[in-house]
């Protein structure tokens, strides 16, 4: 798997920036590819941004449903999310890439 589609996009939300500000390390999130694994977002990560990551958490998300009168319409699809924590001093600009 080529290292540059591991990491699909960033994700950015009210939550997301919270905590990336907080906290003595930083917390990144990230929509990843489905079958990317841990070793593989680090990779990526070090790869991509040139940034070491201490840990690597990932997330299925589930699907979401918008319910009609008369049917049900799918309304967001399943992804797969990481959470990953930089070593200290470091951070990623999702506008760089090498």
């Amino acid at each position: 798997m080529n290292l540059y589609n591991i990491i699909v996009k960033p994700i950015v939300t009210e939550k997301t920036s919270v905590m990336e500000v907080t906290g003595d390390k930083k917390t990144y999130t990230v929509q990843i590819s489905p079958r990317a694994t841990k070793v593989d977002v680090k990779n990526a990560f070090k790869f991509v941004y040139w940034a070491d990551a201490e840990k690597v958490r990932i997330v299925n998300t589930r699907e979401k449903f918008k319910f009609t009168r008369k049917w049900v319409s799918l309304r967001k699809r399943t992804t797969k999310k990481a959470y990953v924590t930089l070593k200290e001093g470091q951070s990623v600009d999702f506008l760089q890439i090498k």
